[in-house]
């Protein structure tokens, strides 16, 4: 089974999504975080894809 990305159940912040990105991708949280925080105060187009990702990124099993 290859890897799939899911929303985190620990460590999360809000829903999971920026932790659930980094640990996919390999990245430090924060600076999943920080991104996001940037990418959202520069069009705010970032809340948007935060609450689609909320949406369609399932929970991470137990």
């Amino acid at each position: 089974m290859g890897k799939r990305l899911y929303k985190l159940n620990q460590g999360r912040m809000l829903d999971g999504v920026c932790g659930g990105i980094a640990k996919y991708f390999g990245l430090d949280p924060t600076l999943v975080r920080l991104a996001w925080v940037l990418f959202t105060a520069l069009g705010s187009s970032g809340m948007v894809a935060y609450f689609i990702c909320a949406i369609v990124i399932p929970r991470e099993p137990w």
